[in-house]
């Protein structure tokens, strides 16, 4: 209970949340870096995923080849990208590292939404005339919507998770609060960040939950 009150203490400390090293400042920086990485993520998995789906050929290797990555500890990728010349782009190697970890559940999501698409109503597209392309955009994508939406939302919620790691290398987020509270030997402040982390990747999983129950019905799976 000692710390369990010390930590509620330290939270609703005022001067915790203010300056440069404040919990607002450092949520932000977080949010950013969490964006910036997910949007690269899907720029790179994406495409990949949806040519590779619609042609039907390739994808399955493609799918084993990033899951090898989820056998990779981010942070021991991103401790070797640091002995790189990568590692003297500032931010570079925690986005590398973090890039890396996103693409595996966005490219498998989409992939297997592709390949899910039940193939008359691709065959009847192909019968009405339409190209690869507008069966791509007009039936394969729309079909597939709910996995790729899937897929971009546990990538975001485990982005939101790993994204601490950018304080071991001397970067900002609500990591900084956690590697702070170590190297003061304060454990209700590091209590406090890991909270701090937890409750906004349940708020990004909110987020994502109520745009889910927005969306038209074709985007939540319906026909």
């Amino acid at each position: 209970m000692n710390t369990l009150g010390a930590t509620w203490d330290w939270l609703t400390d005022p001067a915790h949340w203010s300056g440069d090293d404040g919990v607002w400042h450092r949520l932000l920086q977080h949010l950013v870096l969490t964006v910036v990485c997910l949007l690269i993520s899907c720029l790179i998995a994406l495409p990949v995923a949806l040519v590779l789906g619609h042609l039907g050929k390739g994808g399955a290797l493609a799918v084993n080849i990033s899951n090898v990555g989820r056998a990779v500890p981010t942070f021991a990728v991103l401790v070797l990208l640091l002995l790189t010349p990568v590692g003297k782009w500032g931010e570079g190697p925690t986005v590398v590292a973090l890039v890396l970890f996103a693409v595996p559940p966005l490219l498998t999501n989409a992939y297997v939404g592709m390949r899910e698409v039940d193939r008359s109503v691709v065959q009847a597209a192909r019968g009405m005339g339409m190209t690869g392309r507008q069966m791509l955009f007009r039936v394969e994508l729309p079909l597939s919507l709910p996995m790729v939406l899937g897929g971009v939302r546990l990538a975001a919620v485990q982005l939101v998770a790993t994204a601490t790691i950018a304080a071991l290398a001397g970067g900002g987020g609500l990591g900084r609060i956690i590697t702070a509270g170590f190297n003061l030997a304060s454990t209700p402040q590091v209590v406090a960040g890991a909270l701090l982390v937890a409750v906004f990747a349940l708020i990004v999983e909110g987020v994502f939950e109520i745009a889910e129950r927005l969306a038209p019905a074709w985007a939540r799976g319906g026909r």
